[in-house]
């Protein structure tokens, strides 16, 4: 008789963990960011956008060292011939040039950086309702950054799911 209630409770305890086990299963998928970034229709326009500026930002850097290098030898030139008060006040007058020209570079950089924030921000703004879309059509709970996964089933991988739900719902990012 003992061992009748024995065999039972070990049936009945062998089920309770597999259904225990069975709900603790939860459907766990990853996302390369960067690769939905890089390869989306707005994402490479963003991108061309960015190296654009970056282009005619280093342009305009070579343009204006070119114009403080030819001063600066013109100057070093005139050195003799030019009263030592006079020359000292263009070496000023050359300092104060390159002063303010590191001063744009700079802010131009800034400005550059901001923009690629901006779109970065604007980008995650458009992609976690799809995100979140497409967790709820695909019963899955947890999406995580593939930057984050030491390892992991190339099965997990929803990037190019959603870069293709991405390219169809978001041709173009609006950043001010």
């Amino acid at each position: 008789m003992i061992r009748k209630y024995l065999i039972f409770f070990t049936i009945i305890l062998f089920f309770l963990n597999s259904n225990s086990f069975l709900k603790a299963q939860e459907n766990i998928a990853f996302i390369d960011l960067n690769l939905v970034f890089d390869n989306s229709q707005a994402g490479k326009k963003i991108n061309k956008e960015v190296k654009d500026k970056k282009q005619k930002n280093n342009d305009e850097f070579k343009k204006f060292k070119e114009k403080i290098d030819t001063e600066r030898n013109k100057l070093s030139a005139q050195k003799n011939v030019l009263a030592k008060e006079e020359f000292n006040k263009k070496v000023i007058e050359l300092e104060n040039n390159v002063k303010k020209i590191n001063l744009s570079v700079k802010k131009k950089n800034d400005d550059l950086a901001k923009f690629q924030i901006a779109a970065r921000s604007e980008f995650f703004k458009n992609l976690i309702p799809i995100l979140e879309e497409y967790s709820k059509n695909n019963e899955i709970s947890i999406i995580l950054k593939k930057e984050d996964i030491l390892i992991g089933k190339t099965s997990l991988d929803i990037s190019k799911n959603i870069l293709d739900l991405f390219d169809k719902k978001v041709k173009k990012l609006s950043i001010n």
